[in-house]
């Protein structure tokens, strides 16, 4: 018996954005359902949950920030991907901020948003399953153990670096925000620069090569993202 494909609700106004959508995500092996404004999205949550929702944040009849939260604040969990410039930095981490999964910036290609996709739906799984030991690469990190590994040999980390890998790790594959970070490892009591010293000691011991990271990645003037298990 094969498997229902995966249901991804675009809500976009510019019809040639969801066309392209359309296409690219279909030949991808998923199914598309569209929306041009709140109403439509509501409506089509309403009657079918997706799988999978892509946002655009300027929508004609409510911002794509407002309507984000409410969804959130409704208790709508599943992956949520936002459509936006990258020049729209502020609009981005206010995004993530209010629970979205991750971003893709306009203009965008299929494949990254493809792999985007992926990735946020992989997380989700990896959540519900909540595996205690994380894998990617050379680097494993046992949760329960509290042991980190590159290459089979043992790492030792500070408490705060162990910190911010623990919470890249729960979250592998989404953006987490400078303000998150902060929030959650040190209850947004100091200073971004602090933060990315912590990140610099941290990839200086888990990376082969810190300057080219291929586990913790930087999303520039936004975050952190930690690279997805396979």
């Amino acid at each position: 018996m094969t498997a229902p494909a995966v249901n991804i609700l675009v809500v976009d106004d510019e019809a040639p954005i969801r066309r392209l959508l359309r296409v690219g995500l279909t030949t991808e092996g998923y199914t598309v359902t569209e929306a041009a404004d709140a109403d439509e999205a509501n409506a089509e949550l309403a009657r079918e949950k997706p799988d999978l929702i892509i946002l655009d944040l300027g929508l004609p009849d409510v911002q794509g920030h407002d309507l984000l939260a409410s969804w959130r604040a409704s208790g709508l969990e599943l992956p949520i991907l936002i459509l936006s410039s990258r020049t729209d930095e502020a609009g981005i981490v206010k995004a993530l901020e209010l629970g979205a999964d991750d971003y893709v910036a306009k203009p965008f290609g299929v494949a990254e948003l493809a792999a985007r996709v992926r990735v946020a739906l992989r997380h989700r799984l990896q959540q519900q399953g909540e595996r205690p030991i994380f894998q990617v690469g050379d680097l494993s990190v046992d949760l329960v153990k509290r042991i980190v590994r590159v290459a089979g040999r043992d790492v030792n980390l500070s408490p705060k670096e162990y910190d911010i890998l623990r919470l890249l790790v729960q979250h592998a594959g989404k953006v987490l925000t400078h303000q998150h970070i902060l929030r959650e490892v040190w209850s947004g009591s100091t200073d971004v620069q602090y933060l990315r010293v912590y990140v610099r000691q941290l990839r200086q011991k888990i990376e082969q090569s810190p300057d080219q990271p291929q586990y913790i990645l930087t999303e520039t003037g936004v975050g952190y993202r930690l690279r997805a298990a396979e």
